[in-house]
């Protein structure tokens, strides 16, 4: 399914639901105008794949983009992006738009006085940044105070079920629903028990990636000043769903039903049964949100497809295979680091349950991810799927022997055999987060390469941080003052 355009939903819609829409419209655009809409950026040319294969001509024809914006999306396998970024920039002598700790204020909506060395852009100034990457709440207005309209937009999103997993583990602590929930399961089968909007860090407990985006919130979903605590109501209302090719009809379902939305992979596809739990004004809102996100973002990266979807990726930036053959980061341990598809069949029935809960329960991270799900594999689909299986399997072997030349083990391990501080990675939440220990005897130049390879987000960042601004006499690694997830 393609970008879905205002002017091609509105053909879709009759004359009743476009009084809806209207309202819709009204209030994103609201949004937009805070956003700083996606029309100020320039208009999103129609992707087309690099010729193949590229040989120096057409590298030459189609040089290496260096203008990047990265929104680094939670336990969505950014950290591994965020990696290969930084190395890419240090090799090429790039400048980073870096914060002065370790996020953007997040989770406050990104601003530009954030950016260490930020100085107000005058008229045809040239911006001083290559690469924005780390954490933030996207904030369009104030990015391209930051970042010129033509860089490269990107980002990466996961399962909404794969990631409530992972978050849990990750920010119990943090999250004031998480702290007082015994299991994740436990959660899931009532949420209403432990999660008020607007609580301390409970972003991180409903529809995490929608919030990553900075996309505003359903009426219903917002926080209410008045009675922070409202009851449950026993009857709940009859929810709707748009679904995809159902036209401007929207379907009744029973909402008990909605906890179960059957999902199963097609040829690389997730095709669900159920998109998500919404009523008939929310389905267009998010409809809105999803077009304005195409209308910004060039690639959307999905975490169950990493490596297909970083063939893409070099693809898009004309960039080396090279370039994007990396080590994961961030893993934590016992996840088998929680990147690939799982089919249905092979999970139990309270595995499937859990799933469907959780996707129920992020459903706007659910139409989030299925409408990036779709528009991943239309991509695939004109670069090409043999040769995209080829490449593939080109980087897997090419990280396979990066490992094996850099890494003790050939892999991740647990950080209490991780001695050097420089390659430990940051250890929160209840999980252990896995990292790398460098084999002794490599060369000079494999050193280099396999400590970048190696080095964890945290690090690396402080590293960039003292090579675009030295300090006057020689500091520390900060990593003991780390900011904690807020």
């Amino acid at each position: 399914m393609g970008p879905l355009s205002p002017t091609r939903t509105m053909r879709l819609w009759g004359p009743r639901s476009l009084g809806v829409a209207l309202g819709v419209f009204m209030t994103i655009g609201f949004a937009l105008q805070l956003w700083g809409g996606p029309f100020q950026r320039r208009l999103r040319q129609p992707w087309a794949p690099s010729p193949r294969p590229r040989p120096a001509a057409a590298a030459a024809s189609c040089p290496p983009r260096q203008r990047l914006v990265f929104l680094k999306t939670h336990k969505s396998g950014s950290s591994s992006v965020l990696s290969l970024l930084h190395r890419y920039g240090d090799r090429h002598g790039l400048r980073f738009a870096l914060p002065a700790r370790y996020q953007f204020g997040y989770p406050r909506l990104f601003q530009a006085s954030r950016v260490k060395g930020y100085r107000p852009q005058g008229g045809g100034t040239q911006f001083p940044f290559h690469i924005l990457c780390h954490h933030m709440r996207f904030n369009l207005k104030e990015v391209l105070q930051v970042m010129p309209s033509d860089s490269f937009f990107f980002s990466i999103v996961r399962d909404p079920a794969a990631l409530a997993r992972s978050a849990f583990s990750y920010y119990k602590s943090t999250s004031s629903a998480f702290r007082k929930s015994p299991s994740l399961a436990a959660f899931l089968a009532n949420p209403r028990a432990f999660y008020r909007p607007g609580a301390r860090g409970d972003h991180y407990a409903r529809n995490l990636l929608w919030f990553d985006f900075g996309l505003p919130f359903p009426p219903e979903m917002r926080a209410k000043k008045v009675n922070p605590h409202p009851p449950r109501n026993p009857n709940p209302p009859q929810m709707h769903v748009l679904p995809s090719g159902a036209g401007p009809r929207a379907q009744t379902l029973d909402p008990s039903a909605l906890f179960h939305p059957v999902s199963t992979v097609v040829h690389g596809h997730i095709q669900p049964a159920s998109p998500a739990s919404l009523d008939l004004g929310s389905s267009s809102f998010i409809q809105w949100g999803l077009a304005w996100l195409d209308s910004i973002f060039d690639l959307v990266l999905v975490a169950e497809y990493f490596d297909e979807s970083l063939v893409l990726l070099a693809d898009a930036l004309c960039w080396d295979l090279d370039d994007v053959v990396g080590f994961m980061h961030n893993a934590q341990a016992g996840s088998e680091q929680g990147l690939s598809v799982v089919n249905n069949d092979e999970l139990t029935t309270e595995d499937q349950q859990l799933n469907a809960r959780a996707r129920a329960w992020n459903n706007l991270d659910w139409a989030l991810y299925v409408h990036f799900n779709r528009s991943l594999w239309a991509r695939i689909e004109q670069y090409g799927q043999r040769r995209l299986e080829t490449a593939v399997a080109e980087l897997r072997a090419r990280r396979e022997a990066l490992a094996k030349r850099c890494l003790v083990g050939g892999e991740a391990l647990d950080p209490k055999y991780i001695t050097d501080r420089r390659f430990r990675p940051f250890q929160f939440g209840s999980a252990k987060v896995l990292g790398y220990v460098l084999r002794s005897g490599l060369s000079p130049q494999d050193q280099e390469e396999c400590e970048r390879l190696a080095t964890p987000e945290l690090q690396y960042k402080d590293k960039l941080d003292v090579k675009q601004f030295p300090p006057t006499v020689p500091l520390p690694l900060k990593t003991s003052r780390l900011l904690f997830p807020q």
